[in-house]
């Protein structure tokens, strides 16, 4: 057993229906649970304090460095190491963490779209700026994006290079108002709600994969070869 009185403990997609006991019970024994509003929120029947997510990292690890006797929880999104605060605190955390992984955005949608991951290029557009000259040299993609670059970015970087692909856009996943896009680049709007996007070459509209066949009546588009 770990004896780390911090953890990082991922939501998985949003709902805390996907939330896996071992999370759920380290939620229930701490003593502060910090996340963003959203995260906090998930968990009204908790009665321990509650702190709001530092905006600066460096600042959070000092907190946590002079509260070292609480058990603290910090929530992520998602799984805490794919490209999450996990990989930060596991870096500049002062003692021992424990990361309790969460099911992915990622894994999320390639569910819901009946597709395999076994040949995804993962990746993401967060604090960064992505080689997309590299990043569409493949088939199949999954980018974790932000308000920078996003859907409508990804599409335009298509057409620029004059290349078919398909944009699956997975909006608000696990939520009462999830939806999922699948659409022509020049068909992607200008601006969705959190989202993580499949890029997807013809390959896989024409060898009939999962929903992209046909898909839940909450999808909004459907690949326009059709």
């Amino acid at each position: 057993m770990n004896d780390a009185r911090l953890s990082v403990v991922g939501l998985g997609p949003g709902d805390v229906g996907y939330l896996t006991p071992r999370a759920r019970g380290l939620i229930e024994r701490c003593d502060v649970l910090i996340g963003s509003p959203r995260q906090l929120a998930c968990f009204p029947e908790v009665r321990q304090e509650k702190r709001l997510l530092d905006a600066s990292l460096p600042a959070l690890a000092a907190w946590l460095a002079a509260h070292r006797e609480q058990r603290v929880v910090v929530l992520a999104s998602g799984d805490p190491m794919l490209y999450g605060i996990g990989d930060y605190l596991s870096r500049h955390a002062d003692g021992p963490l424990l990361v309790v992984p969460g099911i992915s955005a990622v894994q999320y949608l390639f569910s819901r779209l009946g597709l395999s991951m076994n040949d995804i290029y993962l990746t993401s557009s967060h604090g960064r700026e992505p080689d997309f000259d590299f990043i569409l040299r493949h088939g199949k993609v999954a980018m974790m994006t932000d308000r920078h670059i996003g859907p409508y970015e990804i599409a335009r970087q298509i057409l620029s290079r004059g290349l078919r692909r398909t944009l699956a856009v997975g909006e608000n996943l696990s939520y009462a108002d999830e939806r999922i896009h699948i659409l022509s680049p020049q068909h992607v709007a200008r601006e969705y709600d959190m989202n993580v996007v499949a890029i997807l070459d013809e390959h896989y509209l024409t060898a009939g994969h999962g929903a992209l066949r046909s898909g839940p009546d909450k999808w909004t588009g459907f690949p326009d070869e059709r």
